[in-house]
């Protein structure tokens, strides 16, 4: 009983929202021998969607965020998103909402599974 209670006793000390804030403190030299990027952007203003297409374009995955958008100005963002949707088809990527407020662009040769259950 000992035992199950140290392991309890660390759960409860392990704070979650510290560790998945430190995820991402890598060190700047893993980027070097990387082949693409996963970025993350936010859809803010016209231009953001010519920045997305061209991330997609160079092979990079970018994962966007459209909640403030969204919640600002939903005709702006169905027109934005319908520009990008149209520029990913047209270069074979592929587009999907992940989430409320994200969207999961690939560029060619990368494609997102979008129904469960698909191995």
């Amino acid at each position: 009983m000992a035992f199950l209670e140290k392991v309890l006793k660390k759960s409860d000390a392990l704070d979650m929202e510290e560790f998945l804030n430190n995820l991402d403190k890598e060190d700047e030299t893993m980027y070097e021998d990387a082949d693409a990027f996963v970025k993350p952007f936010t859809l803010a203003a016209d231009a953001d969607a010519d920045i997305v297409l061209n991330e997609a374009r160079g092979g990079n995955i970018v994962l966007l965020n459209i909640g403030d958008l969204g919640k600002r100005n939903a005709i702006k963002l169905k027109e934005m998103v319908s520009k990008i949707r149209e520029g990913v088809y047209s270069m074979n990527g592929d587009i999907a909402r992940i989430s409320q407020d994200r969207v999961l662009i690939t560029p060619s040769r990368v494609k997102i599974v979008k129904k469960k259950g698909i191995q």
